[in-house]
């Protein structure tokens, strides 16, 4: 594992000692080495460090200041600092250790418990690294539908009733495209389940495509999908719609289906932030003119005005 370490000293013995004892790269790769608080944190900052060894006093930016820079980046904050110090105090032990701190070393110190207590806090580092891995994995597992890989319905309404407080506090527009595969029933009984499913991870890639980063997509249900527009008005939103109408109009289908042609329909409704509204009377709005849409012919874009 390509494992950096980053020694912070004002002494420049003491760093080249320090670099020395890790040298035999059994613990880290990279070794990178600043003067003070100041350049060590400008390396931490463009580089990925694994450890941090830094003394406490220093002049300019020292041990506890540094650490209090790291406490203030989120993405910085648990990275392990081992603090480097002449005194063996315990009440500047106990303070660095409050500010974060992981653990100390007593200058002078004997190379074979430097390391033995940097690779324990690379230990623990591992297992604290896998451990958030696997939350990040549950949390995308919770919002995310398995085969799309667009949101699912329950993350759709938690982000619906952010963006609508949002909406209603800058008296800003938000809209909501409902979309649904025009006789995709016809897909899954004519070539089967998998073929449908190869045209719904299609059609999802396309709706991700043609929409901004802060916008959303989502899978509502089978053939279903729903768009959140935050800031959009319902005239921009069903220009959205038809672009998304006509692109997956004219979508190049894989065989057993290159000779067929999928089409969808719309339904878009909106809030202009002026007046209070619900998550379910939106999507009923929407839905309902999705329904109209689909009544009255499919392959096309209805609206849906919320009044007061």
């Amino acid at each position: 594992m390509n494992r950096t370490l980053l020694i912070i000293d004002d002494s420049k013995a003491i760093r080249s000692q320090v670099a020395q004892i890790f040298s035999d790269g059994k613990l880290f790769v990279n070794i990178l080495q600043a003067a003070d608080g100041i350049e060590g944190f400008k390396l931490l900052v463009n580089n990925q460090v694994d450890l941090i060894l830094c003394d406490i006093e220093m002049p300019g930016m020292d041990g506890l200041k540094f650490l209090a820079m790291l406490q203030s980046r989120e993405d910085l904050r648990e990275k392990p600092v081992i603090m480097l110090t002449s005194h063996d105090d315990l009440d500047t032990k106990v303070k660095g250790l409050e500010s974060g701190a992981s653990d100390y070393i007593t200058k002078p110190f004997e190379p074979s418990e430097m390391v033995a207590r940097v690779r324990i806090h690379m230990q623990l580092k591992t297992l604290q690294d896998e451990l958030r891995r696997s939350n990040q994995l549950l949390l995308e597992l919770a919002q995310t539908d398995p085969l799309t890989h667009l949101c699912n319905r329950r993350y759709l309404y938690e982000k619906l009733a952010v963006e609508l407080n949002r909406c209603y506090r800058s008296t800003s527009p938000i809209s909501l495209i409902m979309a649904d595969i025009d006789h995709f029933k016809r897909v899954n009984d004519q070539y089967g389940h998998q073929v449908g499913d190869e045209v719904l991870v299609k059609i999802s890639d396309l709706l991700q495509e043609k929409l901004r980063t802060y916008d959303l997509a989502a899978r509502y249900g089978g053939e279903e999908f729903c768009l959140v527009l935050p800031e959009t008005d319902l005239h921009a939103a069903r220009n959205i719609a038809e672009r998304i109408r006509q692109r997956v109009e004219s979508l190049s289908l894989a065989p057993p289906m290159e000779r067929d042609k999928m089409t969808m329909s719309f339904g878009v409704a909106a809030y202009d932030g002026t007046h209070d509204g619900t998550i379910d009377e939106l999507i009923r709005a929407a839905d309902d003119a999705l329904y109209e849409a689909k009544n009255g012919g499919r392959n096309q874009v209805k609206t849906k005005e919320i009044t007061p």
